[in-house]
């Protein structure tokens, strides 16, 4: 009995070790996989398997913000409707198509890209694979196909939002915004431009000068994952005065985040997702978040899709604001009521944002 069991355990731990091997070598390749069950993706394209896939952009699946929350959607999504999830990694922007291809090629029922940058490879997929339901996160779908739906979201909205309440926060009138991706991403911008006519609503409501608030995006290769460039961003903002700092995107964004929270009295707002729980570091400074909800968009649309009632074009997602968690002390009530009855308002598109869609 003792040589069967221990057989047994040698049988478990061989395939453990050839999962690891596999792992290391598809990252070889320039992506990084989810650790998947083989008899679970054995079922995709077949009557019993629902099975979800993800791409990423460059941007790494824990990045706290954007990829996090898309793929913590996906993975809801799988276990409410008794399906499969697995996301692969992009490395290298050349790798989209090949890396949806991944997925494509085993029939999975649901493919989900993410990111602005990935729009053109998957409209192509979708044509290439009809009977495969994509879903691209910060895409515009401009065609006609039936099974490709973009996700967008009204930045703009979140983003003017965080961008009053920091106009009335800061005391020395200079706030900024640090991007971790390029103004050409419109997501990106939206957020960003959002922002700076929030803070000049709420000086104009004042009746204060505040200069324009700072902005500077990232512009090189490494585009949400240079933590080390929002941090040294963040501190130069600081030096210079600037007391609510706007720091977005991935893991460049977290550095600034966790920069600004070294600074007492200076106060910093996040992205895409309520970073008071993902991005503890940044705590002592973390007022609010600009929150898109992507996860419940992602679960929505896979819901269409398993329920046969996913259309294809555009969904327009929804946006909000984080709690203030252990800092609403910070916030004075006539603040935090003025926030609240402007929100209704911006978000029923009663005041504009006054950014260029």
């Amino acid at each position: 009995m003792e040589s069967h069991v221990r057989a047994h355990e040698r049988k478990i731990m061989k395939k453990k070790i050839v999962s690891v091997v596999a792992a290391l070598a598809l990252a070889s390749l320039g992506f990084s996989v989810a650790p998947a069950s083989a008899a679970e993706e054995s079922s995709c394209g077949t009557a019993t398997g629902f099975c979800i896939g993800l791409v990423t952009d460059i941007g790494k699946v824990d990045d706290k913000s954007f990829n996090q929350s898309a793929w913590e959607g996906a993975k809801a999504a799988a276990d409410s409707l008794s399906g499969f999830s697995k996301y692969i990694e992009t490395q290298d922007p050349k790798d989209y198509a090949s890396n949806i291809e991944l997925f494509a090629a085993k029939k999975y029922n649901v493919i989900v890209t993410v990111g602005f940058l990935m729009a053109d490879a998957t409209a192509v997929a979708a044509a290439k694979y009809p009977n495969i339901k994509f879903i691209g996160v910060d895409q515009y779908n401009g065609s006609t196909a039936p099974n490709y739906t973009g996700l967008g979201f009204p930045e703009d909205k979140a983003g003017f939002l965080v961008g009053y309440l920091a106009g009335y926060l800061t005391k020395s009138g200079k706030t900024a915004a640090i991007a971790g991706g390029p103004a050409s991403i419109p997501p990106v911008r939206k957020f960003i431009e959002g922002f700076q006519n929030g803070v000049a609503y709420a000086a104009k409501e004042m009746k204060k000068k505040y200069p324009k608030a700072s902005t500077v995006y990232y512009t090189g290769a490494n585009a949400f994952n240079d933590p080390a460039w929002g941090a040294s961003t963040a501190a130069q903002y600081l030096t210079q005065g600037y007391d609510v700092i706007f720091s977005a995107g991935g893991k460049t964004g977290n550095g600034g985040l966790a920069r600004v929270a070294k600074k007492k009295g200076a106060f910093c707002i996040g992205v895409d997702t309520d970073q008071w729980n993902t991005v503890p570091e940044a705590q002592p400074c973390l007022v609010t978040s600009a929150m898109k909800n992507i996860s419940a968009g992602v679960q929505v649309l896979i819901k269409q899709v398993k329920d046969g009632n996913f259309a294809g074009g555009n969904f327009l997602g929804t946006v909000g604001t984080a709690p203030y968690h252990k800092l609403s002390g910070k916030v004075p009530a006539s603040v935090q009521k003025k926030v609240k009855a402007l929100t209704v308002k911006i978000l029923a598109g009663t005041v504009q944002t006054g950014v260029k869609q």
